[in-house]
């Protein structure tokens, strides 16, 4: 594995390849926050990706070649990524691109790649970057909405109806807050509180209070990633705030419950199943990716894994299945087969593509709800 660091416009960029000469290889760029606020995200991403290109070139790669992984270091910064996905274009000639980590730097790097013609398979959670679908777009983690529909069924069955939102107003928070409000009629959920709070704050305490102060609030929902879902379950354990509290799945990692500590008991959290394995069914298809997974991760770099590194691991297999699939590593044949996907098991549920769903997840495969029991995840019940 050759490892360089490169400097393009005063940015810190992370760059490296892995395989021989570029003739003999099939590139892929990638686009990871690996350093800064959302490192959580992009740091698993970008080991997943690391080991997996390795896996696989060690087994023989793909078509006949090695892969070449080009990745850079976007610290989720959208222009950032713009500046990178252009080099990945024009410079480096990758023939697909996984990322964004989040769903802010996704969303500004999708002009470029409808220009280029380019496949793009996201790793971020929002809604928007598939619907309305994008021919070259498609991604990996459930939607926004699809984790507002899971906890919202999950709070229903529980008679909890009265619902308080208190979102991050980033990229993610805004949209799963708008997709929360657009499917809670549908659950027979009333929004009474509906608060907000910026990236850099450091304090939730005022607007936990107004929520409160409300005697009809069952239940807590907090669409948001980073440090914000980590200080809002510190501050509502701080108030003794006793109504339920549920986190997205933008917070489904050993690293929320590390940050939270104490606070985090009894929290529930909307997830992909790949954190919780070992619990599935032994029926479950997923299972059996899922431990192979863990074991090759955690095996590798002696860390826990998160569902980030679930979204790398199925974007870069559903790349080199769509390849494989196409007996092609042309932009526009890896598109088509990307896209005709069906049956695929991935570590986020069965992904069955088409013109109309560039996702290919439904509620059944996907996310499961957790509880956080004695400093780590368990299925809800």
């Amino acid at each position: 594995m050759k490892k360089m660091m490169r400097i393009i416009l005063g940015l810190f960029v992370l760059g490296f390849t892995l395989s021989a000469s570029a003739k003999d290889s099939i590139k892929i760029g990638a686009l990871v926050a690996a350093t800064g606020p959302a490192s959580f995200l992009g740091d698993p991403e970008l080991k997943t990706l690391e080991l997996y290109v390795e896996k696989i070139n060690a087994a023989g790669g793909v078509l006949g070649k090695k892969l070449e992984l080009i990745a850079y270091d976007t610290g989720a910064n959208p222009k950032k990524a713009t500046t990178f996905v252009k080099r990945l274009i024009n410079q480096d000639e990758v023939v697909a691109i996984i990322g964004g980590s989040a769903s802010g730097e996704t969303m500004a790097i999708l002009p470029f790649i409808k220009k280029a013609k380019i496949p793009l398979v996201s790793m971020a959670g929002s809604i928007k970057i598939v619907k309305p679908v994008k021919k070259y777009a498609f991604k990996t983690p459930a939607t926004d909405r699809m984790a507002c529909q899971k906890i919202f069924a999950y709070l229903k069955g529980k008679g909890q109806t009265n619902v308080a939102l208190i979102s991050g107003n980033g990229g993610f928070g805004k949209s799963m807050r708008g997709q929360c409000k657009d499917v809670s009629g549908d659950y027979g959920i009333t929004i009474v509180a509906d608060e907000t709070y910026g990236p850099k704050d450091t304090d939730m305490t005022a607007q936990l209070t107004k929520i409160k102060s409300m005697s009809n609030v069952q239940a807590v929902v907090n669409p948001g990633f980073g440090q914000g879902p980590a200080i809002v379950t510190k501050n509502f354990k701080q108030l003794g705030m006793t109504q339920t509290l549920v986190q997205s799945h933008g917070v489904a990692s050993k690293k929320f419950i590390e940050l939270t500590g104490t606070a985090g008991e009894g929290v529930l959290v909307a997830s992909p199943p790949v954190v919780v394995a070992s619990l599935l069914e032994d029926s479950d298809p997923i299972k059996k990716i899922a431990l192979s997974y863990i074991k090759d991760y955690e095996g590798k770099y002696n860390a826990s894994v998160s569902t980030f590194g679930g979204y790398a691991f199925d974007a870069l297999n559903l790349i080199v299945n769509a390849m494989n699939t196409a007996k092609s590593a042309e932009p526009k044949a890896v598109r088509d087969a990307l896209e005709s996907t069906q049956g695929y098991v991935g570590l986020n549920g069965i992904f069955n593509m088409s013109k109309e769903d560039h996702l290919g997840l439904d509620l059944s495969s996907g996310i499961k709800m957790l509880e956080i029991k004695n400093g780590n995840f368990a299925l809800a019940k």
